[in-house]
């Protein structure tokens, strides 16, 4: 068998374990062992066929893990702030005191904590929730 008939039945093993696993990285590298089949096909000898196929498996994984695509789906900490996500974001929740940054308030028939957002005032009265952690409500000045 060929060197590159190899290098390219590889990369196709490669590919359809892809499949199974649903991020891009097995496919980084299919396309990396592809290129090692194109050396291959060029006539090089089987060192510089592995230094190719994993120069470029290598930069092509570098490069998805760079993009969008290769962070996760949902950032966890954007979803805690994000109105698409979680529908408490932006509603009103009234405070009648604080201790130490810190209230226990009744919002939507239970008792919630509460705590200060950055930039807002620790005073009784309305504020506006700005993110979610838990059983926690962060809010800041309506």
């Amino acid at each position: 068998m060929a060197d590159w008939i190899g290098w390219l039945a590889s990369a196709g093993v490669l590919v359809i374990l892809e499949l199974f696993t649903g991020t891009f990285y097995l496919l980084m590298i299919a396309i990396g062992l592809a290129a090692g089949s194109l050396v291959a096909l060029a006539g090089a000898g089987l060192p510089v066929q592995a230094i190719a196929a994993g120069a470029v498996g290598v930069i092509a994984t570098g490069l998805l893990h760079r993009s969008r695509f290769g962070r996760g789906r949902l950032d966890a900490r954007a979803a805690t702030r994000d109105r698409n996500v979680n529908l408490d974001i932006g509603e009103r929740v009234t405070v009648p005191a604080w201790d130490n940054g810190r209230a226990r308030v009744m919002y939507r028939g239970a008792l919630w904590d509460v705590e200060l957002g950055q930039g807002a005032t620790p005073h009784a009265g309305e504020f506006r929730i700005v993110e979610v952690l838990g059983s926690r409500l962060v809010v800041a000045d309506a």
